[in-house]
């Protein structure tokens, strides 16, 4: 079970929210800044495809599809 300091978007339940904290990959982490993936948004996560992948989250009124791999470097609490 993650700690609430390891916690990532790909660690939450179906309809659990959550507040972007940081990011673990400093490469992966403009790329999630451009598309809206800002510390200090909410975001719930809607829906995780049968085997985990790709993962679509809502955030400040749209919704966002993204790899597992890229949900895992998304720290929230």
């Amino acid at each position: 079970m993650p700690t609430a300091a390891t916690k990532t978007i790909a660690d939450l339940k179906t309809g659990e929210r959550a507040i972007i904290r940081s990011f673990r990959d400093v490469s992966l982490s403009l790329k999630l800044l451009e598309m809206g993936c800002l510390p200090g948004t909410e975001i719930v996560l809607n829906f995780k495809a049968p085997f985990g992948d790709p993962i679509g989250i809502e955030m400040g009124g749209y919704c966002l599809s993204m790899r597992k791999a890229e949900a895992a470097t998304i720290l929230v609490v």
